[in-house]
């Protein structure tokens, strides 16, 4: 995800975002402890990848702000945002570092509003790519040893590990397309209508912003992506599926 908070009220963004927390906290089973853990690396990764195509969006189509400000590294470190990472682990929904662009350096013979669309996606389809990649693995091992390797302690974690990928980037690659501020779809869905809409966007973003974390904090946006996510979860485990079962 990259954004600026464009005037929202720092503070009470944060105040929500605790209030989101404690809320997690207080509802979590000692199994949900565990689920934790086994996300924890699911969701450095993910979100590390997510960040980092961002950066290398940006820097492909001419602007080198992130290169400049070390974004252009796949180093978690320069990339988990405190609260988004805390409420990636608690609460299911997060985000990484917001990664600042420049539009003004972008290549000359493409739109402004192209090149920042084009480096909103990029953060998204890296999950998704990611999602894509760790099924086929998944599907591969699974199928070349009929399931037995699962019954190892090393293999059993493995493929938790491989599991957890999938479903982690699968969910950040999908929440983030939503056309609300401040997610990457929001970038996308403003750039591609006219002036005006754009306009109207732009002067209503902090309380676009404030719907957007009224829907989340109440589990409205989860009502709307968990359909989503499992759609988009089918479609790549079925062709992953189809694909693995031609050749081996």
């Amino acid at each position: 995800m990259f954004f600026g908070y464009n005037g929202v009220n720092q503070k009470v963004i944060n105040t929500l975002l605790i209030i989101l927390v404690v809320i997690s906290f207080a509802s979590m089973s000692s199994g949900e402890w565990l689920y934790l853990l086994l996300t924890l690396p699911a969701v450095i990764i993910a979100i590390t990848f997510h960040e980092f195509a961002h950066a290398f969006a940006a820097d492909r189509l001419g602007d080198t702000t992130p290169r400049n400000q070390g974004r252009l590294t796949l180093n978690p470190i320069s990339h988990l945002d405190f609260f988004g990472f805390i409420l990636m682990m608690f609460a299911h929904i997060g985000w990484g570092k917001p990664v600042q662009i420049n539009p003004s350096n972008f290549n000359s013979n493409k739109s402004r509003g192209f090149c920042e669309a084009m480096v909103s996606l990029a953060g998204p389809l890296m999950n998704f790519f990611l999602a894509i990649v760790c099924c086929f693995a998944y599907s591969i091992i699974y199928e070349l040893t009929g399931g037995t390797y699962m019954n190892s302690t090393i293999g059993a974690i493995g493929m938790s590990l491989l599991s957890m990928l999938i479903t982690v980037n699968i969910g950040l690659g999908v929440f983030n397309l939503l056309p609300l501020p401040p997610l990457d779809g929001e970038k996308i869905f403003r750039n591609i209508l006219p002036y005006k809409a754009q306009a109207w966007l732009t002067e209503n973003y902090q309380t676009l912003y404030m719907v957007f974390m009224i829907l989340w904090i109440f589990g409205f946006l989860e009502v709307i992506v968990a359909p989503v996510i499992d759609f988009v979860s089918n479609v790549i485990f079925v062709g992953v599926d189809f694909l693995v079962n031609l050749f081996i």
